[in-house]
């Protein structure tokens, strides 16, 4: 039922004590002020939120991604903090976005379906090769124990490390180094991600996977297209399993030299 707003006759609001009104008015001015400032972090706030519930809904659920841990994952990591300030508006679109140094970071949707690819468990220890910004590091780290991550570029790492830093990840190590060696000091890992192309995935990666452990990356012409692989490791033999077809930047160092 609809109101007219007018306050029916002989009925009297509660009594307040001589100056109350006068507070409320202030009051309700500094809230209103605070909530329909221009650019508040509040309402920021909100905004991308609502922005990663739709897109976790339309681009990633809706693919057929169920694992309720990777879709709580990307509700919160906030990805527009990982990409360039002049590109946040675009962070939670169904692409993927430069990030500088001639890296992009992956369309949520790939994200997700890396990770949901690897089962991951509380307390797995996770290699990502190809830090990239750092967005992939940060929602390992939601899943999974300890993150070791590693970047060629020293100034994408930096960046990424320093971004994560800020985020609180505290449970993702950065270095720069060639990722095609992995770390080995770390190893055995649980899980390898590689978010970069190669032609044929590397000895090392696989010498440091645990047994049972699962290793995903981008297997193929790493000039064209590839195709996303999982490859488990079984009494200490790979198991190969093609996934669907990804096109990633070719990864670089070492691996151009095998090409």
């Amino acid at each position: 039922m609809m109101s007219s707003g007018r306050r029916p006759r002989g009925r009297r609001g509660p009594a307040f004590p001589p100056g109350t009104k006068a507070i409320f008015e202030t009051i309700g001015a500094v809230l209103c002020c605070l909530a329909l400032a221009p650019g508040s972090a509040a309402r920021e706030g909100d905004r991308f939120a609502a922005e990663r519930r739709v897109m976790v809904e339309t681009q990633v659920a809706a693919r057929g991604i169920r694992d309720p841990a990777v879709l709580e994952a990307l509700r919160k990591v906030p990805r527009h903090l990982f990409v360039p300030a002049e590109l946040q508006a675009e962070a939670y679109g169904d692409y993927p976005l430069p990030i500088g140094e001639g890296q992009t970071i992956s369309q949520p949707y790939i994200v997700a379906f890396m990770t949901a690819s690897l089962g991951l468990k509380r307390g797995d220890k996770v290699l990502e090769v190809g830090t990239g910004s750092g967005y992939q590091a940060a929602v390992l780290s939601l899943l999974a124990g300890p993150v070791y991550s590693v970047e060629i570029n020293d100034r994408l790492a930096r960046r990424a490390a320093e971004t994560l830093r800020k985020l609180g990840y505290a449970n993702v190590r950065v270095r720069s180094s060639d990722g095609f060696f992995g770390w080995a000091e770390a190893a055995p890992f649980d899980a390898v991600v590689v978010t970069c192309a190669v032609d044929a995935f590397p000895p090392r990666l696989f010498e440091q996977l645990a047994e049972g452990g699962r290793l995903i990356l981008p297997l193929g012409d790493s000039r064209t297209f590839q195709t996303l692989t999982l490859v488990t490791k079984k009494s200490g033999r790979p198991v190969v399993r093609p996934l669907i077809d990804v096109r990633f930047v070719p990864m670089t160092g070492e691996a151009l030299k095998k090409r």
